[in-house]
Formats: C-alpha cells, sequence, structure tokens
C-alpha cells in the first residue's frame, strides 16, 4: 500500500511538481494539495482519504505553516508533519518543530534526501537531516553511550532551543560565552548533531527539554 501525501504549499507550480515528483518515487500517493491553512481545512472536510505525512510550507498567506502545524497537531495528532521551506533561520526552524513538525527540509533538498526523508519519517517517525551527516568517527565513539546529560547541560538546552543568541543565554546563566560555548560543544558529541538546530530536533525528540 502506498503512503498518502498531502501538500500545503501556495505556489501551485512548486506543489504541482513536487506532486509529480513524489509520485515518481513509486512508494507514495500525493491525496491532497492545498494552498494555505484555511484551504487545507476545507478540503480535509470533503477528503475521504486522511494523508499520513503532510508537507507544509512555512511561509503562506491567509494561515501560515506555523499555524496550520499547530492546528493539525491538534485535530490530526497522528499525522506526520513535515516543514518544507526556504527559511533556514534557527528561529522558525524551532518554532515549527515545537509546533509538531517531525521534519524540517529545505525546498532545495535533493531528490535522493527527500525519498530517503519520507522513509525514515514514514517508519521511524521523524526524520533529522543534521543527524545523519555527523562525523562517522564520533558516532562510533558515542553509539554505546546512553545520553547524559547534567543540570546546568539541561538548562542551557533548553535556552538553546528558544529564539536566544548564545550572548544572551551566557549572560542568563551568569556564564562566560566561551563556556557556553564549551557546553555547546560537549552537547553536539552527546546527541550527535553538528547544528544548533540538530541540537534543538533531538533534545525535543528525546524530551530533554519542556516546550
Amino acid at each position: 500500500m502506498k503512503i498518502t501525501i498531502g501538500i500545503i504549499d501556495d505556489h501551485v507550480l512548486f506543489s504541482r511538481s513536487l506532486s509529480l515528483m513524489l509520485k515518481s518515487f513509486n512508494d507514495y500517493d500525493v491525496v491532497l494539495e492545498a494552498q494555505n491553512g484555511k484551504d487545507l481545512q476545507e478540503k480535509l472536510l470533503k477528503n475521504k482519504i486522511i494523508p499520513s505525512i503532510m508537507l507544509i510550507d512555512v511561509n503562506m498567506p491567509v494561515m501560515n505553516g506555523l499555524e496550520t502545524a499547530k492546528w493539525l497537531s491538534t485535530h490530526y495528532p497522528q499525522m506526520k508533519l513535515v516543514a518544507l521551506s526556504m527559511n533556514d533561520g534557527d528561529k522558525v526552524i524551532i518554532d515549527m518543530i515545537k509546533a509538531g513538525c517531525c521534519s524540517y527540509l529545505l525546498k532545495e533538498t535533493h531528490p535522493d534526501e527527500l525519498e530517503k526523508a519520507l522513509q525514515e519519517i514514514n517508519s521511524k517517525g521523524y526524520y533529522n537531516a543534521d543527524a545523519s551527516n555527523i562525523n562517522f568517527r564520533r558516532l562510533l565513539n558515542s553509539e554505546k553511550e546512553a545520553v547524559q546529560i547534567n543540570e546546568r547541560e539541561k538548562t542551557f538546552l533548553q535556552y538553546a532551543c528558544s529564539d536566544m543568541t548564545y550572548r544572551e543565554i551566557a549572560t542568563l546563566m551568569n556564564l562566560s560565552e566561551r563556556t557556553i560555548d564549551g557546553y555547546r560543544e560537549t552537547l553536539f558529541g552527546k546527541l550527535k548533531v553538528q547544528s544548533r538546530v540538530g541540537l534543538a530536533l533531538e533534545a525535543i525528540r528525546k524530551g530533554l527539554v519542556e516546550l
């Protein structure tokens, strides 16, 4: 049985092109296309098939991606939500993850990676591109170790999942920026990621922070 997918994007040409690409993967069936959150709500009422995966554009008129993700998380908690955008800013990515998205993909993502991401989202329930691109040796060295985080690291992690800068976090924790950099690098290693976005994704997924 094919995996059902919905696409929400106000750029019709992109949406149609993406739909054709997904169908070429053979394992997917695009059952719904909408131009914004409001359009989606109306079409879900009429649609007999509820998509198992929903690809959501972040910047849309009428009802944007963040509002749409929050609404879908509330009304269709079983649906796997994937943000798809040109915006790679930390804040918007973290906001979309907090709203219920299990992955954040850029529109420039290569088709091979998109197919891999969808496969992992369908089987595991999430996809973290950052985690899949980490240094292999570091992965081998840390694979056997359980994630152990002390209270100060946990506090830093909570702040890192906000829109505060590292300098603001250092001030709030009454620490030097160098010390904060140390926390960051240590947690990159413990959670096997390479960026702040990857850090937030893993922290949220593992339940290490409270949203």
